[in-house]
Protein backbone atom coordinates (compact mmCIF):
# COMPACT_ATOMS: atom_id res chain seq x y z
CA UNK A 1 0.00 0.00 0.00
CA UNK A 2 1.24 3.47 -0.89
CA UNK A 3 1.89 6.16 1.70
CA UNK A 4 0.87 8.85 -0.78
CA UNK A 5 -2.13 11.00 0.05
CA UNK A 6 -5.42 10.46 -1.71
CA UNK A 7 -6.60 13.45 -3.68
CA UNK A 8 -9.50 14.72 -5.77
CA UNK A 9 -7.38 16.32 -8.50
CA UNK A 10 -8.53 14.10 -11.37
CA UNK A 11 -12.20 14.64 -10.47
CA UNK A 12 -11.75 18.40 -10.13
CA UNK A 13 -9.77 18.59 -13.38
CA UNK A 14 -12.31 16.59 -15.39
CA UNK A 15 -15.21 18.64 -13.96
CA UNK A 16 -13.51 21.68 -15.53
CA UNK A 17 -12.75 19.81 -18.77
CA UNK A 18 -9.01 20.47 -18.40
CA UNK A 19 -6.45 18.08 -19.83
CA UNK A 20 -3.56 16.93 -17.66
CA UNK A 21 -1.29 19.13 -19.76
CA UNK A 22 -3.56 22.15 -19.24
CA UNK A 23 -3.62 21.67 -15.47
CA UNK A 24 0.14 21.23 -15.51
CA UNK A 25 0.51 24.53 -17.34
CA UNK A 26 -1.74 26.28 -14.84
CA UNK A 27 0.27 25.04 -11.85
CA UNK A 28 3.73 25.07 -13.43
CA UNK A 29 4.50 21.35 -13.73
CA UNK A 30 4.68 18.79 -16.54
CA UNK A 31 1.81 16.60 -17.66
CA UNK A 32 3.79 13.64 -16.30
CA UNK A 33 3.88 15.28 -12.86
CA UNK A 34 0.09 15.74 -12.94
CA UNK A 35 -0.30 12.05 -13.87
CA UNK A 36 1.90 10.97 -10.95
CA UNK A 37 0.08 13.20 -8.45
CA UNK A 38 -3.36 12.09 -9.65
CA UNK A 39 -2.32 8.44 -9.39
CA UNK A 40 -1.03 8.94 -5.85
CA UNK A 41 2.51 8.03 -6.91
CA UNK A 42 3.88 11.44 -5.91
CA UNK A 43 2.91 13.84 -3.14
CA UNK A 44 3.30 17.46 -4.24
CA UNK A 45 5.38 19.90 -2.22
CA UNK A 46 3.55 22.29 0.07
CA UNK A 47 4.12 25.15 -2.38
CA UNK A 48 2.69 23.08 -5.25
CA UNK A 49 -0.24 22.00 -3.07
CA UNK A 50 -1.08 25.67 -2.51
CA UNK A 51 -0.89 26.33 -6.28
CA UNK A 52 -3.19 23.37 -6.94
CA UNK A 53 -5.67 24.56 -4.30
CA UNK A 54 -5.58 28.10 -5.68
CA UNK A 55 -6.25 27.04 -9.28
CA UNK A 56 -9.33 25.09 -8.14
CA UNK A 57 -10.46 27.78 -5.67
CA UNK A 58 -10.43 25.31 -2.78
CA UNK A 59 -8.42 24.68 0.37
CA UNK A 60 -5.66 22.09 0.46
CA UNK A 61 -7.79 20.01 2.86
CA UNK A 62 -10.65 19.97 0.34
CA UNK A 63 -8.36 18.42 -2.28
CA UNK A 64 -6.00 16.16 -0.33
CA UNK A 65 -6.80 13.49 2.26
CA UNK A 66 -3.88 12.30 4.37
CA UNK A 67 -6.01 9.54 5.88
CA UNK A 68 -6.17 11.11 9.31
CA UNK A 69 -9.55 12.11 10.70
CA UNK A 70 -9.85 15.09 13.02
CA UNK A 71 -11.38 14.08 16.33
CA UNK A 72 -13.77 16.54 17.78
Amino acid sequence: MSDAMKNRIKLLRTERDWSQAELGGRIGVSRQAVIAIEAGKHDPSLALSFRIARVFGLTIEEIFDDGEQANG
